[in-house]
C-alpha cells in the first residue's frame, strides 16, 4: 500500500504545520478536491486547497467558518463501496467525528441495504457504486459531517430483535436499555412461574421511540401496555413503529406527563402489574460533558434529570405507590449514584413501597432498581 504525506495549516491564526498519513491519497484528493480551481468546500465549514504538488508531497491548507453544510458527491468518479468506506472514514477522523470508521461502514452498508458491513457480500464491495448509490453516501454522510448521529443518519436502529425507526429528537435508546428489557422479561417469567398469572398490564413512562414497550410486548403475547412520554413527537414515533411491527392492538400510546399529569395517567391506566421505566437520570451539571451529537440533536428533556437526577423518579415513585396492583413491581434505569437514595425516599417518604434490589448493568456499575408494592401480608 503506498502511503504518501502531506501537510495540513492549521484553523488557528498562527499557523503551524502537523504532519497526515493518508491511505489511497490519490483517491482521495481526486474525490474529495473540486475540479474548478482543487477547492473542496464542506459547506462553508471547511475548505481543503491543494497549494502545490511536487516531489510526492501535497501543501494543504485549511480553513474554517461557522457554518457546516453537505460535500457534493464526485460527479466523475467511479468508486467502490470498499474505497468509500475508507474515504469517508479518513474524512471523518479528519473533521473529528466520533468512531469514524462504524460511521462509514454503518452508513454505507445502509445504503447497500444491509444492516451491518459483515452483511454485505464481499463482491458488492468491491464493485462501482451507481451513481444513486453514490450520491446517496454522500448524501447521507454528509449529515454525518454535521455531527448528526448516525442512528437519525440512516432512520433506524435494532433494539434487541427489533428495528425501530428514528427521528431527531427522540432519544436513541443504548444498550444498558436492552439489558433492562432482559432483566424485566426474567423477572417476570420467574414470577408467572410462581403465581400462574397469565394476562398482564404495564406502563412505561417515558416511551421515546417505543423501544422498551414493543419488545415487552414482542416477548409477552399476554401483554398489554400503556406507554406515555411528555413528547409528542416520541408519543407519534412510538405509534409509528407499533404499526410497522405489528403491536399496535395491544398497545396504548398516550402524550401525558408524569410531573403534570398525575391524575390522567391514574383514571387511564389504573392499575398495573409492573412499571417500567428509562427516566432522565443524568445531573444537570453532567449535561455539558455529553457528546456534541447528543447536545445538539436528542432531545435534552429525555436526558436532564434536575439537580440530583431525580426530578423524574420521585414522580414516579408517588405514581408506583398508587398505581400498582398488590405486589406489582418497578423497574428502573437509573444513574449508578442513585440506588441507595432510592432506597431512602422510599423508606422516608413512600412505606407501601419496598425496595428489593439494585443489579449491575455489564460494566458492573448499578444500573437498575427493582421495587415492589407491599402486599397484605407486608
Amino acid at each position: 500500500m503506498i502511503r504518501v504525506y502531506f501537510y495540513v495549516i492549521a484553523v488557528e491564526p498562527d499557523i503551524h504545520y502537523n504532519q497526515v498519513v493518508f491511505s489511497d491519497i490519490m483517491l482521495f484528493i481526486k474525490v474529495f478536491f473540486r475540479p474548478i480551481k482543487q477547492i473542496l468546500v464542506v459547506g462553508a465549514s471547511n475548505a481543503l486547497t491543494i497549494s502545490s504538488l511536487r516531489n510526492g508531497q501535497s501543501v494543504v491548507r485549511l480553513w474554517s467558518s461557522a457554518a457546516e453544510g453537505a460535500v457534493a458527491p464526485p460527479a466523475d468518479c467511479g468508486i467502490t463501496a470498499e474505497q468509500a468506506i475508507r474515504l469517508w472514514a479518513q474524512h471523518f477522523t479528519l473533521h473529528g467525528i466520533s468512531e469514524p470508521v462504524l460511521s462509514s461502514q454503518y452508513i454505507i452498508s445502509h445504503v447497500l441495504g444491509e444492516k451491518t458491513l459483515e452483511c454485505v457480500q464481499r463482491k458488492r464491495l468491491r464493485d462501482t457504486l451507481t451513481d444513486r448509490e453514490r450520491e446517496r453516501v454522500w448524501e447521507l454522510c454528509s449529515k454525518r459531517l454535521t455531527r448528526m448521529p448516525v442512528q437519525y443518519v440512516i432512520e433506524e436502529w435494532d433494539f434487541r430483535d427489533l428495528t425501530l425507526k428514528m427521528k431527531p429528537p427522540v432519544f436513541i435508546p443504548r444498550p444498558e436499555t436492552e439489558e433492562l428489557v432482559s432483566l424485566v422479561l426474567e423477572d417476570l417469567r420467574l414470577i408467572r412461574e410462581e403465581s400462574h398469572m397469565t394476562d398482564l398490564r404495564c406502563l412505561e413512562v417515558g416511551c421515546g421511540s417505543g423501544a422498551i414497550s414493543l419488545s415487552l410486548l414482542r416477548s409477552i403475547p399476554q401483554l398489554r401496555v400503556f406507554a406515555l412520554d411528555q413528547s409528542q413527537t416520541a408519543v407519534c414515533l412510538t405509534t409509528e413503529n407499533a404499526n410497522r411491527l405489528g403491536l399496535q392492538d395491544r398497545l396504548d400510546v398516550l402524550h401525558l406527563d408524569v410531573i403534570k399529569d398525575a391524575d390522567a395517567i391514574l383514571s387511564k391506566c389504573d392499575p398495573v402489574d409492573f412499571l417500567v421505566s428509562n427516566p432522565p437520570y443524568l445531573l444537570s451539571q453532567d449535561m455539558e460533558t455529553l457528546q456534541t451529537e447528543i447536545l445538539r440533536f436528542e432531545d435534552r428533556s429525555a436526558l436532564d434529570g434536575g439537580l440530583d437526577g431525580l426530578s423524574v423518579i420521585r414522580p414516579i415513585l408517588a405514581l408506583s405507590s398508587k398505581l400498582l396492583t398488590q405486589q406489582g413491581r418497578v423497574y428502573l434505569e437509573v444513574a449508578p449514584c442513585h440506588p441507595p437514595v432510592i432506597q431512602q425516599l422510599i423508606e422516608e417518604m413512600w412505606p407501601g413501597l419496598l425496595y428489593l434490589e439494585t443489579r449491575c448493568d455489564l460494566t458492573n456499575r448499578p444500573r437498575f432498581c427493582i421495587l415492589q408494592k407491599k402486599g397484605e401480608d407486608d
